[in-house]
């Protein structure tokens, strides 16, 4: 099992899903344990846009979305570890994947370019993960 781990393959299956687990539970849980003041902030971010009276419902979109990306990432490494399989690390990927582009969506519509522009790396990281754990 842990062995397995060892190849370079494997290994970088598991790590990039524990990685993206990282990143979005961490995200969402702070939507979820600070939601007023992620409101808040939204509200002001997408102020001037034709977005401005969905605020909340897209908060609350992108919070279900990256929970559910990581939670799904987190058991998906454990399956790698645990059997080699990939399926639950590639559907974690794939729900990542389309979050970020929800989230660069919405930066690109406040025209908040410099934000947008720290998604991407972000989005490279889960297409990445996308084709890897399709292998």
């Amino acid at each position: 099992m842990l062995q397995s781990l060892m190849q370079p393959t494997a290994f970088a299956q598991f790590i990039v899903a524990a990685f993206i687990a990282v990143l979005f539970l961490q995200s969402g849980i702070d939507k979820v344990l600070d939601f007023g003041g992620n409101l808040s902030w939204l509200q002001g971010h997408f102020a001037k846009t034709p977005l401005r009276g969905q605020v909340k419902a897209m908060l609350v979109t992108v919070t279900v979305l990256e929970v559910t990306a990581g939670a799904v990432c987190a058991l998906g490494a454990l399956q790698v570890a645990a059997s080699g399989s990939t399926q639950l690390a590639l559907w974690g990927s794939q729900a990542a994947a389309a979050t970020v582009t929800m989230l660069f969506f919405g930066q690109r519509v406040a025209k908040d370019y410099v934000g947008a522009a720290v998604l991407v790396p972000y989005f490279i990281l889960c297409v990445g993960a996308v084709l890897l754990m399709a292998q």
